[in-house]
Protein backbone atom coordinates (compact mmCIF):
# COMPACT_ATOMS: atom_id res chain seq x y z
CA UNK A 1 0.00 0.00 0.00
CA UNK A 2 1.15 3.32 -0.68
CA UNK A 3 0.68 5.65 2.03
CA UNK A 4 -0.70 8.97 1.79
CA UNK A 5 2.63 10.55 3.03
CA UNK A 6 4.42 9.11 0.48
CA UNK A 7 2.18 9.57 -2.69
CA UNK A 8 2.39 13.12 -1.95
CA UNK A 9 5.98 13.62 -1.29
CA UNK A 10 6.68 11.42 -4.77
CA UNK A 11 4.23 13.28 -6.71
CA UNK A 12 5.36 16.65 -5.60
CA UNK A 13 9.17 15.88 -6.47
CA UNK A 14 8.25 15.03 -9.57
CA UNK A 15 5.45 18.09 -10.33
CA UNK A 16 8.35 20.38 -9.27
CA UNK A 17 11.18 17.90 -11.40
CA UNK A 18 9.42 18.43 -14.22
CA UNK A 19 8.05 22.35 -13.87
CA UNK A 20 10.26 24.12 -11.42
CA UNK A 21 9.41 27.77 -12.79
CA UNK A 22 6.02 26.76 -13.91
CA UNK A 23 4.95 25.50 -17.45
CA UNK A 24 5.93 28.38 -19.84
CA UNK A 25 4.34 26.62 -22.56
CA UNK A 26 0.95 26.41 -21.47
CA UNK A 27 1.06 30.06 -19.54
CA UNK A 28 2.25 31.60 -22.70
CA UNK A 29 -0.20 30.06 -25.19
CA UNK A 30 -3.08 29.08 -22.79
CA UNK A 31 -5.69 31.75 -21.57
CA UNK A 32 -6.01 31.47 -18.13
CA UNK A 33 -9.57 30.74 -18.23
CA UNK A 34 -9.81 28.41 -20.53
CA UNK A 35 -11.26 24.80 -19.55
CA UNK A 36 -10.30 21.32 -20.94
CA UNK A 37 -11.21 17.92 -20.51
CA UNK A 38 -9.18 14.39 -21.04
CA UNK A 39 -9.49 11.14 -20.99
CA UNK A 40 -6.81 8.74 -19.96
CA UNK A 41 -6.58 6.39 -23.06
CA UNK A 42 -5.26 2.61 -23.40
CA UNK A 43 -3.42 2.38 -26.77
CA UNK A 44 -2.64 -1.42 -25.82
CA UNK A 45 -4.13 -4.18 -23.57
CA UNK A 46 -2.75 -4.20 -19.83
CA UNK A 47 -3.25 -3.95 -15.97
CA UNK A 48 -4.11 -1.01 -14.15
CA UNK A 49 -1.93 0.29 -11.36
CA UNK A 50 -1.17 4.03 -10.50
CA UNK A 51 -4.81 5.37 -10.83
CA UNK A 52 -4.21 7.23 -7.81
CA UNK A 53 -1.05 8.58 -8.80
CA UNK A 54 -2.35 9.96 -12.05
CA UNK A 55 -5.12 11.41 -9.91
CA UNK A 56 -2.42 12.95 -7.34
CA UNK A 57 -0.72 14.65 -9.83
CA UNK A 58 -3.26 16.57 -11.19
CA UNK A 59 -4.94 17.61 -7.69
CA UNK A 60 -1.73 18.27 -6.62
CA UNK A 61 -0.76 20.52 -9.46
CA UNK A 62 -4.23 22.36 -9.03
CA UNK A 63 -6.76 21.51 -6.84
CA UNK A 64 -9.59 22.79 -9.44
CA UNK A 65 -8.93 19.71 -11.62
CA UNK A 66 -11.09 17.30 -10.85
CA UNK A 67 -10.50 13.74 -11.85
CA UNK A 68 -12.97 10.72 -12.41
CA UNK A 69 -11.71 7.10 -12.26
CA UNK A 70 -13.01 4.99 -14.62
CA UNK A 71 -11.21 1.79 -13.51
CA UNK A 72 -9.40 0.33 -10.35
CA UNK A 73 -5.96 -1.03 -9.45
CA UNK A 74 -5.84 -4.12 -10.85
CA UNK A 75 -8.60 -4.67 -13.33
CA UNK A 76 -7.50 -5.54 -16.80
CA UNK A 77 -8.31 -3.28 -19.58
CA UNK A 78 -8.40 -3.62 -23.47
CA UNK A 79 -6.72 -1.00 -26.34
CA UNK A 80 -9.51 1.46 -26.42
CA UNK A 81 -10.37 1.27 -23.34
CA UNK A 82 -11.10 5.07 -21.02
CA UNK A 83 -9.49 4.48 -17.68
CA UNK A 84 -10.28 7.70 -16.31
CA UNK A 85 -11.36 11.09 -17.37
CA UNK A 86 -10.01 14.94 -16.51
CA UNK A 87 -11.58 18.00 -16.59
CA UNK A 88 -10.51 21.65 -15.41
CA UNK A 89 -8.40 24.78 -15.95
CA UNK A 90 -6.78 23.76 -19.38
CA UNK A 91 -3.16 25.19 -18.03
CA UNK A 92 -3.23 23.04 -15.23
CA UNK A 93 -3.94 19.27 -16.58
CA UNK A 94 -1.42 20.22 -19.43
CA UNK A 95 1.08 20.81 -16.84
CA UNK A 96 0.51 17.52 -14.97
CA UNK A 97 -0.22 15.44 -18.28
CA UNK A 98 3.55 13.79 -18.52
CA UNK A 99 4.42 13.28 -14.77
CA UNK A 100 0.65 11.70 -14.33
CA UNK A 101 1.26 9.53 -17.12
CA UNK A 102 4.74 8.36 -17.05
CA UNK A 103 3.67 7.36 -13.34
CA UNK A 104 0.55 5.90 -14.45
CA UNK A 105 2.93 3.73 -17.75
CA UNK A 106 5.48 2.77 -15.76
CA UNK A 107 2.89 1.38 -12.64
CA UNK A 108 0.48 -0.56 -14.95
CA UNK A 109 3.60 -1.66 -17.07
CA UNK A 110 4.55 -3.45 -13.85
CA UNK A 111 1.41 -4.57 -12.96
CA UNK A 112 0.51 -6.19 -16.29
CA UNK A 113 4.31 -8.22 -16.63
CA UNK A 114 3.57 -9.40 -13.21
CA UNK A 115 -0.03 -10.99 -14.30
CA UNK A 116 1.45 -12.43 -17.18
CA UNK A 117 3.92 -14.53 -14.61
CA UNK A 118 1.19 -14.66 -12.10
CA UNK A 119 -1.23 -16.34 -15.26
CA UNK A 120 1.83 -18.73 -15.85
CA UNK A 121 2.09 -20.59 -12.76
CA UNK A 122 -1.64 -20.49 -12.02
CA UNK A 123 -2.68 -23.67 -10.54
CA UNK A 124 0.66 -24.92 -9.17
CA UNK A 125 0.72 -23.05 -5.62
CA UNK A 126 3.38 -20.89 -6.34
CA UNK A 127 3.53 -17.32 -5.78
CA UNK A 128 5.53 -14.53 -7.46
CA UNK A 129 7.55 -11.98 -5.86
CA UNK A 130 9.27 -9.03 -6.74
CA UNK A 131 12.95 -7.96 -5.40
CA UNK A 132 14.67 -5.00 -4.36
CA UNK A 133 15.65 -4.11 -7.82
CA UNK A 134 13.72 -1.24 -7.71
CA UNK A 135 13.97 2.38 -9.09
CA UNK A 136 15.73 4.21 -6.34
CA UNK A 137 12.83 6.29 -4.56
CA UNK A 138 9.99 4.48 -6.36
CA UNK A 139 10.14 1.58 -4.62
CA UNK A 140 6.82 1.63 -3.00
CA UNK A 141 4.98 2.62 -5.78
CA UNK A 142 6.42 -0.10 -7.83
CA UNK A 143 5.81 -2.69 -4.93
CA UNK A 144 2.13 -1.32 -5.71
CA UNK A 145 2.16 -2.26 -8.95
CA UNK A 146 3.52 -5.97 -8.48
CA UNK A 147 0.53 -6.23 -6.43
CA UNK A 148 -2.14 -4.91 -8.84
CA UNK A 149 -0.41 -7.44 -11.20
CA UNK A 150 -1.23 -10.50 -8.78
CA UNK A 151 2.23 -10.73 -7.51
CA UNK A 152 3.60 -10.61 -3.94
CA UNK A 153 6.25 -8.40 -2.05
CA UNK A 154 9.50 -9.19 -1.14
CA UNK A 155 10.80 -7.50 2.27
CA UNK A 156 10.31 -3.98 1.66
CA UNK A 157 14.43 -3.09 2.58
CA UNK A 158 17.57 -3.95 4.39
CA UNK A 159 15.93 -3.05 7.37
CA UNK A 160 12.73 -5.99 7.66
CA UNK A 161 14.23 -9.46 7.42
CA UNK A 162 17.78 -10.85 7.58
CA UNK A 163 18.67 -12.20 3.94
CA UNK A 164 22.05 -13.59 3.81
CA UNK A 165 23.63 -14.06 -0.42
CA UNK A 166 26.09 -14.95 -1.41
CA UNK A 167 28.47 -12.17 -0.66
CA UNK A 168 27.45 -12.54 3.25
CA UNK A 169 28.67 -16.26 2.91
CA UNK A 170 31.86 -15.85 1.25
CA UNK A 171 32.73 -13.42 3.71
CA UNK A 172 31.69 -15.96 6.67
CA UNK A 173 33.87 -18.54 4.28
CA UNK A 174 36.80 -16.54 4.53
CA UNK A 175 36.60 -15.39 8.17
CA UNK A 176 36.84 -18.80 9.49
CA UNK A 177 33.34 -18.90 10.49
CA UNK A 178 30.70 -22.33 10.59
CA UNK A 179 27.53 -21.31 8.33
CA UNK A 180 24.72 -23.29 10.75
CA UNK A 181 26.48 -21.43 14.08
CA UNK A 182 26.57 -18.15 12.63
CA UNK A 183 23.06 -18.73 11.89
CA UNK A 184 22.34 -19.63 15.08
CA UNK A 185 23.91 -16.89 17.33
CA UNK A 186 22.11 -14.20 14.69
CA UNK A 187 18.90 -15.87 15.66
CA UNK A 188 19.72 -15.50 19.45
CA UNK A 189 20.13 -12.03 18.68
CA UNK A 190 17.21 -11.31 17.00
CA UNK A 191 13.47 -10.86 17.43
CA UNK A 192 11.72 -13.76 17.34
CA UNK A 193 9.12 -12.41 14.85
CA UNK A 194 12.69 -11.89 12.32
CA UNK A 195 12.10 -14.02 9.02
CA UNK A 196 15.68 -15.15 8.34
CA UNK A 197 16.33 -16.22 4.31
CA UNK A 198 19.61 -17.55 3.11
CA UNK A 199 20.57 -17.98 -0.22
CA UNK A 200 22.17 -21.05 -1.63
CA UNK A 201 23.82 -22.07 -4.94
CA UNK A 202 24.17 -25.81 -4.62
CA UNK A 203 22.73 -28.72 -2.64
CA UNK A 204 25.36 -29.26 -0.38
CA UNK A 205 24.93 -26.44 1.44
CA UNK A 206 21.33 -26.85 2.09
CA UNK A 207 21.93 -28.77 5.32
CA UNK A 208 23.95 -26.20 7.07
CA UNK A 209 21.16 -24.00 5.93
CA UNK A 210 18.03 -26.07 7.97
CA UNK A 211 20.61 -27.04 10.89
CA UNK A 212 21.13 -23.08 11.57
CA UNK A 213 17.80 -22.63 11.24
CA UNK A 214 16.87 -20.53 8.42
CA UNK A 215 12.77 -19.72 7.40
CA UNK A 216 12.99 -20.03 4.19
CA UNK A 217 16.09 -21.23 1.54
CA UNK A 218 16.59 -18.85 -1.92
CA UNK A 219 17.55 -21.51 -4.42
CA UNK A 220 19.37 -19.69 -6.58
CA UNK A 221 20.10 -20.37 -10.33
CA UNK A 222 18.97 -24.14 -9.50
CA UNK A 223 18.25 -26.83 -12.58
CA UNK A 224 15.01 -27.66 -12.42
CA UNK A 225 16.26 -31.17 -11.26
CA UNK A 226 18.23 -29.85 -8.54
CA UNK A 227 14.82 -27.69 -7.77
CA UNK A 228 13.18 -31.12 -7.00
CA UNK A 229 15.86 -32.53 -5.06
CA UNK A 230 16.24 -29.15 -2.78
CA UNK A 231 12.24 -29.49 -2.53
CA UNK A 232 12.02 -32.90 -1.05
CA UNK A 233 15.75 -31.83 1.18
CA UNK A 234 14.04 -29.34 2.84
CA UNK A 235 10.85 -31.24 3.02
CA UNK A 236 8.53 -27.97 4.40
CA UNK A 237 11.03 -27.41 7.21
CA UNK A 238 11.73 -24.10 5.31
CA UNK A 239 10.04 -22.43 2.69
CA UNK A 240 11.36 -23.12 -0.88
CA UNK A 241 12.09 -19.77 -2.62
CA UNK A 242 13.69 -20.20 -6.53
CA UNK A 243 15.24 -17.39 -8.33
CA UNK A 244 17.47 -16.63 -11.32
CA UNK A 245 17.09 -17.66 -14.47
CA UNK A 246 13.80 -16.80 -14.21
CA UNK A 247 11.87 -16.20 -17.66
CA UNK A 248 7.80 -16.64 -18.88
CA UNK A 249 8.86 -19.24 -20.82
CA UNK A 250 10.67 -21.14 -17.85
CA UNK A 251 8.77 -19.90 -15.04
CA UNK A 252 6.06 -22.24 -14.91
CA UNK A 253 8.41 -25.08 -15.35
CA UNK A 254 10.27 -23.72 -11.86
CA UNK A 255 6.71 -23.36 -9.87
CA UNK A 256 5.90 -26.96 -11.38
CA UNK A 257 9.29 -28.01 -9.14
CA UNK A 258 7.30 -27.81 -5.98
CA UNK A 259 8.63 -24.57 -4.43
CA UNK A 260 6.66 -22.32 -3.33
CA UNK A 261 7.56 -18.29 -4.03
CA UNK A 262 9.74 -17.76 -7.43
CA UNK A 263 11.15 -14.08 -7.34
CA UNK A 264 11.81 -12.13 -10.34
CA UNK A 265 13.62 -9.31 -10.59
CA UNK A 266 12.65 -8.61 -14.20
CA UNK A 267 9.10 -7.55 -12.63
CA UNK A 268 10.57 -4.20 -11.80
CA UNK A 269 14.08 -3.49 -13.24
CA UNK A 270 12.93 -5.06 -16.96
CA UNK A 271 9.02 -3.94 -17.23
CA UNK A 272 8.25 -1.47 -20.57
CA UNK A 273 6.05 0.86 -19.77
CA UNK A 274 2.36 0.13 -21.20
CA UNK A 275 1.49 2.90 -23.63
CA UNK A 276 -1.27 4.99 -22.36
CA UNK A 277 -2.40 8.46 -23.63
CA UNK A 278 -3.86 11.49 -22.46
CA UNK A 279 -6.69 13.17 -24.82
CA UNK A 280 -7.65 16.35 -24.42
CA UNK A 281 -10.92 18.09 -25.96
CA UNK A 282 -11.28 21.50 -25.48
CA UNK A 283 -14.66 22.56 -23.53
Amino acid sequence: MITPATLERTVRAALEEDAPWGDITSIALLPADAHATADLVAREAGVLSGGEVFAAAFTLTDPGVHVDLHAADGDRFDAGDALASVSGPARSILTAERVALNFTQRMSGIATLTAAYADAVTGTGARIADTRKTTPGLREFERHAVVCGGGSNHRRSLSDAVMAKDNHLEVLRQGGRDLASALREALARLPHTTHVVVEVDRLDQIPAVLDGGADTVLLDNFSLDDLRTAVGLLAGRATAEASGGVSLETVRGIAETGVQVISVGALTHSARALDLGLDVRVA
